[in-house]
């Protein structure tokens, strides 16, 4: 009889205090920040990304699948600066869940707490896809990163109060060895500083602007069109005159253009991962940096 009054009380006390050990389900635009707030909660939060690193975060569809997690997710964590516009607002409209819409606690945009680069002055469609809050692709500088781990922290303590010394004490554990890193990669990193580059999109923005290197053309011939061929011939007159070292893509760009030209101006044409899972030795923040650098600096040789 006591045996089964103390099961009976036991039972009680789990049902009076609910959330003290349970996780909070995050729902991640990019894997990014799927993968850093997976680093900053640990067990105490279930994450999904919405997508993965094949996948260009300007182009997903608001699938069912995906329209399931946003009902039962305590924290959205996106971009911003209208990189989801295509699908992130449709998204939140129709999963009928309030703790993730704009402006409630459940709602964060990395972008919003950066200095976002390349702010258009003049709004001008003419101009190719551009987006009127700034470049939105800010998570290849790691200060960045740093910034945006903080209110993450945060916020996750605000939505989970019960965990809340949990979050802070990883929190701060993440933002030294972060720092460390920064150090580190900064000083591995040196001799790429000057160097002169080809992106196809803008999306190597920050980390040119972070290692110091120079971006001289993209292969679009404005955000958003596709490569032409006579837009590549401009290129590959322009760096006869202002060589470039390199061709940068992403995993998930079509490599056609770059290799086509990487192939008439004998330079590399280089895949970064661009974010979590990008390749093989991208499998968290950490790697994510070290790769990149690493295979800029194999094609600098």
């Amino acid at each position: 009889m006591k045996e089964s009054l103390k099961l009976f009380t036991m039972v009680l006390l789990l049902l009076a205090y609910p959330t003290a050990n349970a996780a909070l389900n995050v729902l991640a635009c990019e894997p990014e920040w799927g993968a850093l707030t997976q680093e900053l909660a640990g067990e105490k939060v279930s994450v999904y990304s919405a997508t993965n690193a094949l996948q260009d975060a300007h182009h997903i569809e608001a699938r069912p699948s995906l329209l399931a997690k946003a009902r039962n997710a305590d924290l959205v964590v996106c971009t911003g600066a209208e990189l989801e516009i295509g699908w992130l607002p449709l998204l939140l409209s129709q999963s009928g869940n309030d703790k993730i819409q704009p402006g409630t606690p459940g709602y964060l945009e990395a972008s919003n707490y950066v200095v976002k680069l390349e702010v258009p002055k003049l709004l001008d469609r003419a101009q190719g896809d551009i987006h009127p809050a700034g470049n939105p692709h800010i998570h290849l500088d790691p200060h960045n990163i740093a910034k945006v781990a903080a209110v993450i922290t945060d916020r996750l303590s605000q939505l989970d109060p019960a965990n809340a010394a949990t979050y802070q004490a990883r929190g701060k554990a993440f933002q030294e060895r972060w720092q460390a890193a920064i150090q580190h990669w900064e000083q591995e990193a040196a001799p790429l500083k000057g160097v002169p580059v080809i992106t196809h999109h803008k999306d190597m923005t920050y980390l040119i602007r972070w290692l110091d290197m120079r971006e001289i053309g993209n292969l679009e011939p404005k955000p958003g069109l596709p490569p032409t061929a006579g837009h590549l011939a401009e290129l590959y007159s322009e760096i006869q005159r202002d060589p470039a070292k390199m061709i940068l893509r992403t995993p998930f760009q079509d490599p056609r253009p770059s290799e086509s030209l990487a192939s008439r101006a004998k330079i590399p044409a280089v895949v970064l991962p661009y974010t979590v899972g990008g390749d093989d030795k991208a499998k968290d923040l950490y790697s994510l940096f070290e790769d990149t650098i690493q295979r800029l600096l194999q094609a600098d040789k």
